[in-house]
């Protein structure tokens, strides 16, 4: 195995990261968009050997590590690069008594999901990924919740983050108005309302439902409330199926993967 030395990445490192993080996928990739939202965070983990050739940001928050933006440099992959970049990770999560690590994998990477098994991730839940146009649509009934069970729904997504619900955060969220309702026939739908901190104009939604009327409710309001707040897309997180909706398209499914540190 090549000699590596895992480091915090600077900003002398983009130009390097950017010219193997290009082609990631078949649209291109996302690096460039948030490097230097990563740089000022911290956390930004670089691997090299001579010069970089590989990458991961952690972002630390209460009892959990979530990891994203893994990436090698194809002419060094398959050499375990991700995986001592991501126990660099982990080891300074332990060191700050952190319980848990999460990431999220497209569940069609099958050989990111087994190096993710490979370091005793397992599949915790698995989510889909839906685009919604905002819209002109007042076909909706729904409600501004004022409560809301965290025991019932352990995470939310923040810029592409799973990050934890509390009791706290959902108080807060209610007097935003920022937690939609909507009820039909005894059966409850919500969805949490936050933007993108690294994509301009983008509406992220988590959203909870369990009745496909009335998730077609909270849908139509998302068209028109995203409309009104001059959102240019919005992004849709669900560990539900989702009815067939004007403009809505599923994008991608992703395995939420967690690991126990402690």
């Amino acid at each position: 195995m090549i000699d590596l030395m895992i480091r915090e990445a600077n900003t002398k490192d983009k130009i390097r990261v950017l010219q193997f993080c290009k082609d990631t996928f078949s649209w291109g990739d996302y690096i460039d968009q948030v490097w230097d939202s990563w740089l000022s965070e911290g956390n930004l983990f670089l691997c090299e050997s001579q010069f970089p050739i590989g990458i991961c940001h952690a972002f630390y928050s209460k009892d959990q590590i979530w990891i994203e933006g893994i990436r090698v440099d194809p002419n060094f992959r398959r050499q375990k690069i991700a995986s001592e970049l991501i126990k660099h990770a982990e080891s300074i999560g332990k060191e700050n008594s952190i319980s848990f690590s999460y990431m999220l994998i497209d569940t069609l990477n099958t050989n990111s999901l087994s190096m993710a098994n490979s370091l005793n991730y397992s599949i915790f839940q698995t989510w889909n990924f839906y685009s919604l146009d905002p819209k002109s649509n007042s076909n909706y009934a729904v409600d501004f919740e004022k409560s809301l069970d965290c025991k019932l729904y352990t995470h939310y997504v923040k810029s592409w983050r799973w990050l934890p619900l509390d009791d706290e955060l959902l108080s807060l969220f209610s007097h935003q108005n920022k937690i939609i309702t909507s009820s039909v026939d005894g059966n409850t739908s919500h969805a949490i309302i936050t933007e993108s901190e690294h994509f301009d104009k983008t509406m992220i939604v988590t959203l909870f439902s369990d009745h496909n009327v009335a998730a077609i409710q909270i849908l139509s309001f998302l068209q028109n409330y995203a409309l009104d707040e001059n959102y240019k897309r919005i992004q849709i997180l669900t560990i539900d199926d989702l009815p067939k909706f004007d403009t809505l398209e599923h994008k991608i499914s992703f395995h939420l993967m967690k690991k126990h540190l402690l």
